[in-house]
């Protein structure tokens, strides 16, 4: 698949996402008067193929790109000053700008950068192709991987996240889903709430990992067709979930990813569940969420919660 088309892919999913979700923050950004000389030496260091041009206001008012390099070194202009030759109709993007209409410009402008402004055109952030694809992974937290390396992972003891050793015997909670009664479903993840408020953690974080347990506990007992466990382990400064089930597996993240979409049956639907909201609210309530699914294999969901003294990394 070609990468423009990878982009749509995912602007179509992540509809609500904005440039500031997305942009990287640390700007490599000069001044007009700096020479085209400091332009290509910082092209150089940093391995960029084009650097802002602000004012000493942080107002975006050009663009000097390599090529523009290659042709003042053609011309001997090198230690003329970047206002010379710099683009000063720049194309950028605006912060609240959405991931559809910033893959358009990619593919309508075809650079390979955009800076992003504020209302007063003030610099704020650069968006790569790649910060859109790291973008969403570190915004959403959500990986699906689709080849053969799922089947070992799903067996793994380890983080699928951290890469940590997280052993189920050593779990600090577990709870074995019953899936043969629905009016049970949200048990295990009650359970765990009641474990965590006993273990003295802010009721904030109790309630998050209770409401995206729920969750992905429900969605074991009305679609795995299987057995399911729900394990706990708590570090210094995080708690890790890990819902496990060997059912019939998610034929379509995508889909399921979207609120509203559900494929429970009508009598689920009449007991108050399969309301489409199941992974949109675990990716909400949880700090990072990886899922990892196959067909007729089965499920395996890792949820992180940092605790509220730390910083998400």
């Amino acid at each position: 698949m070609k990468e423009n088309s990878k982009l749509s892919k995912y602007a179509s999913i992540f509809e609500d996402i904005k440039a500031s979700d997305i942009m990287a923050s640390k700007v490599v950004a000069l001044t007009a008067d700096k020479k085209i000389a400091h332009a290509k030496e910082m092209m150089k260091i940093k391995k960029i193929s084009g650097i802002p041009v602000i004012d000493d206001k942080k107002k975006l008012v050009g663009m000097i790109s390599i090529e523009d390099i290659i042709n003042a070194l053609e011309f001997n202009r090198i230690n003329e000053p970047i206002r010379n030759i710099m683009t000063q109709k720049v194309v950028a993007i605006g912060l609240s700008e959405t991931l559809s209409e910033i893959v358009d410009k990619f593919e309508n402008y075809k650079f390979g950068r955009f800076p992003v402004v504020d209302d007063q055109c003030r610099i704020q952030g650069i968006i790569s192709k790649e910060d859109i694809l790291h973008g969403i992974i570190e915004k959403f937290n959500l990986i699906y991987i689709h080849d053969k390396k799922r089947s070992a992972t799903l067996n793994s003891e380890s983080s699928i996240i951290t890469g940590e050793q997280l052993k189920i015997d050593e779990a600090e909670f577990h709870y074995n889903i019953e899936t043969n009664d629905i009016g049970k479903a949200g048990t295990g993840a009650m359970l765990l709430k009641k474990f965590l408020k006993e273990k003295k953690f802010n009721d904030e974080i109790v309630r998050r990992v209770g409401v995206a347990t729920y969750e992905s506990e429900a969605n074991v007992v009305i679609h795995s067709r299987g057995g399911g466990d729900i394990y706990g382990f708590i570090d210094e400064d995080r708690i890790i979930v890990r819902v496990l089930d060997n059912g019939v597996g998610i034929e379509d993240l995508d889909k399921a990813m979207k609120e509203g979409y559900s494929t429970a049956p009508d009598y689920v639907r009449e007991l108050g569940f399969g309301a489409g909201m199941g992974i949109p609210n675990m990716k909400r309530f949880s700090d990072k969420l990886v899922i990892l699914s196959e067909k007729n294999v089965g499920t395996h969901v890792e949820m992180i919660f940092y605790l509220p003294s730390q910083t998400t990394p």
